[in-house]
């Protein structure tokens, strides 16, 4: 059963790395990956002062659970711990985490990659920045 393999949260909490990384640690693994996606205070629209990220927060559950489930599958992955806030998040603060751990180095890196490419598209949380300008705007799968 991989319960006790996935680590999963959706939360207005701020995220915490070293939970996620203690969570992947496994005497099986000799590899661990960890990709964390922070606001930039820069986008194709301007300069940033924040985003509002907008959840649907029992389904974006789910569809972590999912996708967890099948890096575990596909890439022999030891343990998954994928993180995601929503609502106002400044500059500098982590929106994202994904964390694995996996017998090689290889498998990984390319079982994060998936991960978080899987979560912009896959996952129910939106993305509204909010600029410099007054101005805001929603971006879409980024």
């Amino acid at each position: 059963m991989a319960g006790n393999r996935i680590f999963v949260r959706v939360s207005e909490g701020a995220l915490d790395t070293d939970e996620a990384l203690s969570f992947i640690s496994d005497p099986a693994a000799g590899g661990e990956c960890l990709f964390v996606g922070r606001v930039r205070e820069i986008s194709d629209a301007g300069d940033v002062t924040g985003i509002l990220y907008e959840a649907w927060p029992e389904l974006a559950d789910s569809r972590l659970n999912s996708l967890a489930e099948e890096m575990l599958q596909r890439w022999s992955c030891t343990k998954v711990a994928l993180l995601h806030r929503f609502g106002n998040l400044a500059v500098g603060d982590a929106a994202v985490a994904v964390a694995v751990s996996a017998p090689h180095r290889n498998e990984a890196f390319e079982a994060c990659r998936h991960g978080i490419e899987r979560i912009k598209q896959d996952v129910p949380i939106w993305k509204k920045e909010l600029l410099a300008s007054g101005e805001s705007e929603w971006v879409m799968g980024s």
